[in-house]
């Protein structure tokens, strides 16, 4: 399976809140990785004799090496372990100075692989190794994390010819970088057939944020960009390829997330999902394969206690049940409630995008009253979240917040350390890679407890000395 670009990578089994994960990204420099009590996919996958392979962004954490790629399920991984990077040299800056290398093949900097070749490119030449390699009658979990379409903008100079007419450079690239995207996926697909998977294989298709129109990406006619709860954020492009589907060149309308991939990939491998593991995602495989209702009703776009407070939010706003201060999103059934602070929530059209970039008098511009903090819309009808009928349906408000409240009683504190100066890749050999190691201090107190244990004990033995014998006869006794 392969996906676009974005923030939770691999499929995982809960909701941001009940990871610690609810709050932005995993910047480069922060000792922080997906919790590594976390199962997942491809660890359920090797259990039932699957080889793991992952190509692309990792972008789940590294600062120690028990949150790299290689101990999290994959047996061997090869790509990038930051968000994002130069497509061609793999170098990434995080600020002035704190600058790496970031092209990984398992666990150590992939120095050898640095010819200047393309990362789509490059990595779908890695995949078709992998492929290549491995025999077609033995279950195989290939995880592709293509770095595009992700910034920086940038593509071989040849996909650049079919979009001379798009005057903004930023769209002409965007498209640039998409065109070679499909014919990495349409290469990827043809080696699936040349070397005999292709008949028993399940593609999945998926991208995990909307796009960012300062940056070539467009959602119209979809409300907002990536980064917010807006449907332009959030609301994901996918498609499922298979001969093993049922009802073939369907569209599926039902309600899907992405943490339904670790239950239904799981159970159609024949695997075991532990009754001790809380799941967020459902089993939606008869839902995509053959049309049936999904099992979904709701779904948490997220609660982030700590992005900026809306100054006008509060307990008023939300019927005492809910602190509309906080920005957050849920969905349940037709039913959309947004609170907080939203985000750019402009709707870009196609027409704004000029040489200079997208024009905001062309945008349509967002105004409501002083002091909103509650949003609810309709949105299987209104999609494009143009009508807020929050103060028309009050008790569908108070039932969306009170489902809130309670997701939110589950949630785990948010990781979100603050940068460690240790993370410099000038530490570490020009590279982005683990750099945590136990805190000498911490080695140094540790040192002086065992001394001090050792003092104890020996004053204990001659203590027990001038006592006599009893002691020791005791304790031979005692063993018999």
């Amino acid at each position: 399976m392969w996906r676009r670009e974005g923030h939770l990578n691999v499929p995982v089994l809960l909701y941001q809140i009940h990871t610690g994960l609810q709050h932005s990204i995993i910047r480069p420099t922060q000792p922080n990785c997906l919790p590594l009590d976390n199962v997942t996919l491809p660890q359920k996958l090797k259990e039932v004799g699957y080889s793991t392979h992952m190509v692309g962004k990792w972008h789940l954490g590294f600062y120690r090496r028990e949150c790299m790629p290689t101990q999290r399920g994959f047996d061997s991984f090869f790509g990038s372990l930051l968000g994002s990077g130069d497509y061609y040299t793999h170098f990434k800056c995080d600020s002035p100075g704190i600058c790496g290398y970031d092209l990984y093949e398992n666990d150590n900097a992939a120095w050898d692989h640095d010819n200047g070749i393309y990362s789509t490119q490059m990595y779908t030449q890695k995949v078709q190794q992998i492929l290549a390699s491995h025999n077609p009658r033995k279950p195989i979990f290939l995880y592709i994390a293509y770095q595009a379409v992700h910034s920086p903008l940038q593509a071989p100079g040849r996909y650049f010819e079919h979009y001379r007419s798009i005057n903004n450079i930023n769209r002409r690239r965007y498209a640039a970088m998409l065109a070679c995207l499909d014919e990495a996926i349409n290469n990827v697909t043809l080696a699936l057939r040349k070397y005999g998977y292709y008949e028993n294989s399940i593609i999945i298709y998926s991208s995990d944020n909307g796009g960012q129109p300062m940056a070539g990406g467009s959602n119209w006619p979809l409300r907002g960009s990536k980064g917010t709860y807006w449907e332009g954020g959030i609301r994901a492009v996918g498609f499922v390829h298979s001969p093993l589907l049922k009802n073939k060149g369907s569209v599926c309308k039902e309600l899907v997330h992405i943490t339904d991939w670790f239950p239904t990939l799981i159970t159609l491998a024949e695997g075991q999902i532990d009754e001790d593991i809380q799941l967020d995602g459902y089993d939606v495989w008869e839902t995509i394969s053959e049309g049936r209702r999904s099992p979904r009703v709701d779904i948490l776009h997220n609660i982030d206690p700590i992005y900026t407070k809306a100054k006008n939010g509060s307990w008023a706003a939300g019927y005492g049940i809910w602190n509309t201060a906080i920005q957050s999103a849920i969905r349940v059934n037709h039913w959309k409630l947004l609170t907080g602070n939203p985000g750019y929530s402009d709707w870009v059209p196609p027409q704004a995008f000029s040489n200079a970039g997208p024009n905001r008098w062309h945008n349509e511009r967002v105004s409501w009253s002083a002091g909103k903090t509650v949003w609810l819309f309709n949105i299987t009808a209104d999609p494009y979240e143009r009508v807020d009928l929050s103060a028309r349906h009050p008790d569908v408000v108070k039932q969306l917040l009170r489902r809130l409240s309670q997701f939110n009683k589950t949630a785990v504190p948010v990781r979100y350390p603050p940068k460690d100066p240790r993370s410099n890749p000038k530490l570490n050999g020009g590279v982005w890679g683990p750099w945590f190691k136990e805190d000498e201090k911490k080695k140094k107190s540790d040192k002086s407890k065992g001394t001090n244990k050792q003092k104890k004990s020996k004053n204990k033995k001659k203590a027990n000395r001038k006592k006599g014998q009893s002691y020791h006869c005791r304790s031979r006794l005692a063993g018999g």
